[in-house]
Formats: structure tokens, sequence, C-alpha cells
């Protein structure tokens, strides 16, 4: 990978581009969560990562709208809720955020979880397919999908190109969101994607902040002069992840976008190299495909 820079980016199936270093507003109330996003733009972030069920994708959206910052250089990214999926509901959603946003499109909209059976995913599918293809949103893709959900969607997106008359017609997924992090690496899900140019998004990359004592991370935090969280936003970045840390304190939105005047070496990230299962989120991955 060459040198890694805040201005870095991805590129996506889609074609378009996608800043390597995001923001999350999980949990971010909307009365404060414009101003902290109007923080991260001013620390140097261009990527947004809210949800419909986040209740903040408005202010999110005002706080790009009043930024001297052009829209073309703001990835903004929604999700479609969890529950009720559905063809209806996910092309509700799309024009409910639009709407919502006042944006003109979305960068990225996601499918929150893998719940409500395969239909029901096949459907809200084929709405984000829809719905790329109108221009509402660029980029598609799914959130917490486990290797079997992959799998899945890669049968029945060939039976959305029969169904809708040509290869491209079931489209492509352009990214996958998951939490990430050294205790919980996701190997095979890493795999499946690398192997089909999906980029991987990567959530509570600092682990909630659960992990700042941990006997492994300490050593690094020394030898760099670096927090714990910068050294794990760092090990995502190099990973090839798209890191998506999470502050409402101004202080460490600007110390987490503060991780590219130093580097991990191949000893440090072999440290990091943790084979091990210990999600701090929900983990919708081991849902069965009925669920």
């Amino acid at each position: 990978m060459s040198k890694l820079t805040i201005n870095s980016t991805l590129r996506m199936n889609s074609g378009y581009e996608i800043p390597m270093l995001g923001y999350g507003v999980y949990q971010t109330p909307a009365n404060i969560c414009e101003h902290v996003v109007t923080k991260a733009f001013e620390a140097g972030y261009r990527h947004v990562d809210s949800a419909a069920v986040y209740r903040n994708e408005e202010p999110s959206a005002v706080a790009i709208k009043r930024s001297s910052i052009p829209r073309s250089q703001i990835f903004f990214t929604s999700k479609v809720p969890p529950r009720g999926l559905s063809y209806a509901s996910a092309a509700a959603q799309v024009d409910a955020s639009l709407k919502l946003t006042g944006l003109e499109y979305i960068d990225l909209m996601l499918l929150h979880a893998p719940y409500g059976g395969r239909e029901a995913r096949k459907g809200a599918w084929k709405a984000l397919v829809e719905a790329q293809e109108a221009g509402k949103i660029r980029s598609i893709g799914v959130s917490n999908y486990g290797v079997q959900h992959l799998n899945e969607m890669e049968v029945y997106i060939k039976e959305l190109e029969t169904e809708r008359g040509g290869e491209g017609k079931g489209g492509k997924i352009d990214v996958g969101q998951w939490e990430i992090h050294p205790w919980l690496p996701r190997r095979d899900i890493v795999e499946w994607c690398e192997k089909r140019g999906v980029v991987v998004q990567a959530y509570c990359p600092i682990v909630r902040g659960r992990r700042m004592d941990d006997p492994v991370l300490q050593p690094l935090v020394k030898k760099h002069g670096k927090t714990g969280a910068q050294v794990l936003i760092r090990w995502s970045l190099q990973k090839g992840f798209v890191p998506l840390p999470k502050s409402v304190t101004p202080s460490r939105i600007v110390e987490n976008a503060d991780v590219y005047d130093f580097e991990l070496d191949a000893e440090d990230m072999k440290t990091l190299d943790i084979n091990a299962y210990d999600p701090c989120a929900w983990d919708p991955t081991v849902a069965g495909l009925e669920e």
C-alpha cells in the first residue's frame, strides 16, 4: 500500500472512492451531532457513517451542507434498518433518508443486518440496486453479514441478473461493515471480501476503549508514543480497512485522526495478530439464514 495520509481513499467496485478514515456517529445524540461532525471535518475527516436507526442522519447532513467543503469531497453513509426488512422497506428507506437529509444522493447505503430470511434480504438488496441505478445512492453494501449470508447473496445476485435481464443487473457488493479489531479479526469474512474487491469497514476499531490497558497493546503505545486508540486505528488502516472511530469529545476526535506520523512495523503487526473472537458489540454474523 502506498503511504497513508488523511486523504487516502480506496476504490470500490462501483468505481467511486471511499475515504479510508471515517467518523462514526453511532449513539451520538441528535442535538450535538451537527457540532461533532463539524469538529470532525475540521480535524480532516471527510467520511461520516450514520444509519436510520441512529436517528442522526439529519444533523449529520446539516453539518455537510453548512461546511465549506464541497459536497463531492464528503462521503456520507446510511443504513436500512434491520427489522422488517423487505423490498418495500428498503426502497422506502432510501427515499426517506434522501428527504430527511436533503442531500441529492447518498454515497453509500448498507443493509444494516441480515435478519428477515432469504426473500427479505434478496428484496432489500434489489431495492438498493434499483436505487443505485436511479442515482439516488452511489454505492451499496451490507453490514454484519456472516459468510453464510454473503454466499447466499452471490446466489441471489445471479438470480437477479436473470430476472432483471443481464450481467451486472444483480448489483455488486461495494462495501461490507463489521466490528473488526485485533480481538475480532474476522479472517474468514475479510478473506471473502478481499477475493471479490469488497471494501471492509471496521466499526468499534478501538474496542470502545476497553483494551487500552491490554498487555499486548501497551508495549506498542510506549514504543510509538501514541495512545492505544491511535495504535488500533493505525493497525486497521495498515490492514487496508476503513476504520470508523467514534467520539463526541473534540480532543479525541482530533487524536483519532492523528495517526499518519508513525507506522507499525511487521513485528508490531504480528504482535496484534490475535486469533480471537471477542466482540464488544452485537454480532448478527452468527445468525442463521432463517433468522
